[in-house]
């Protein structure tokens, strides 16, 4: 026979692991995304635009796309490149570094 008490314990114990699981699950997975500004704007012929973080891939390659559907990408270590049609513009060949630096990434903090 079980007592009482332990079983209240193994139940409670069998309730709270999954909890636990899933917030440090979910606080790995937001590290590699708190790497990346939310926002990072270019100007390109006069015409100052944002565009707004979408995806992360699993080989750590961000991809950022303004509402006019013009995208582009960047990683950790590498430099902004354009998606698609190659046009030029104050981003292209940046670091995130240099972004950060010149105040065209910005971060969302709360």
């Amino acid at each position: 026979m079980i007592y009482p008490s332990i079983r209240v314990l193994s139940v409670a114990i069998a309730c709270i692991l999954p909890l636990a699981g899933i917030s440090v699950s979910k606080a790995q997975a937001a590290e590699p995304l708190e790497q990346f500004p939310m926002v990072i704007t270019c100007e390109y012929k006069g015409l100052h635009q944002a565009f707004y973080f979408t995806r992360l891939d699993a080989d750590g390659m961000a991809t950022y796309i303004n509402p006019s559907k013009v995208a582009g990408t960047i990683s950790i270590g590498g430099t902004a490149k354009a998606l698609g049609e190659p046009i030029g513009g104050s981003c292209l060949g940046k670091t995130l570094k240099e972004l950060r630096a010149s105040g065209q990434a910005r971060d969302l903090k709360p």
